[in-house]
């Protein structure tokens, strides 16, 4: 009886060696509060259309507009102006939808901040805050964050409704409500998630989802200028 439970337990043990175990994923690189390290360099994609799916984007599909959003949208042309062309600010929706320039995020336990190669704009964010009382209504609006587990919730109004969604200029009022999400996957990328909730413009919520890819080491932002008609530097008198 002795040889036989032997060999039973040899057999199973053969049997357990034969399955392979799955391999673990690589660690999420963490802050010395426990919470996922968000810091680097980061690509991320040219979404001129929120609408449409493209290389690492999902597209919100045919958006619900109201009446006020709809005609807002029909009269606007975007070859007869632009105000990004005329060196105003983006505004925050634009500055993550503008690929080819990156975002640097800087993280700790009070803030987090988005430092953005194009036109070296910067915004920060506020954790564990609520909005002001008084909000006074800016470009980019004012940021807030908790984080859900290991996603970070970004909750931003305060806009001054000047600014456009996208390259297309899909509309925004001054009623917007941004909420943003921000998933540390693996090491090396950011599955990133942006939720509009505008009643002035839209009839519901709806959502572009897409992917950050951290770059390269030693990459990192350059420099860059807007220049509007800089006819004192183009022309010399500026030396």
């Amino acid at each position: 009886m002795t040889l036989n439970f032997l060999r039973a337990g040899a057999i199973v043990a053969c049997f357990f060696a034969a399955v392979p175990m799955e391999a673990a994923g690589p660690a999420i690189p963490r802050m010395p509060d426990g919470k996922p390290n968000l810091q680097g360099v980061w690509d991320h994609p040219y979404v001129s259309d929120m609408t449409k799916d493209a290389k690492d984007q999902k597209g919100a599909g045919a958006l619900p507009y109201t009446a006020w959003g709809a005609d807002n949208f029909k009269n606007y042309d975007v070859s007869k102006f632009d105000y990004t062309g005329h060196c105003l600010p983006f505004g925050l929706m634009r500055s993550i939808n503008v690929g080819g320039y990156p975002i640097q995020i800087m993280q700790n336990d009070e803030y987090v901040a988005l430092l953005f190669e194009q036109n070296t704009w910067f915004h920060v964010i506020y954790l564990n805050r609520d909005h002001p009382k008084n909000l006074e209504s800016t470009w980019f609006g004012n940021s807030v964050a908790h984080w859900d587990g290991d996603t970070l919730v970004v909750d931003t109004t305060g806009f001054n409704g000047r600014t456009r969604l996208d390259t297309l200029g899909h509309p925004h009022s001054d009623q917007l409500h941004l909420i943003e999400r921000y998933t540390l996957t693996d090491p090396d990328h950011i599955a990133y998630e942006m939720t509009i909730d505008d009643p002035k413009t839209y009839t519901r919520p709806w959502k572009n989802t897409r992917t950050f890819t951290k770059m390269k080491p030693g990459e990192e932002l350059i420099e860059y200028s807007c220049e509007e008609n800089n006819r004192d530097l183009t022309n010399g008198h500026i030396k």
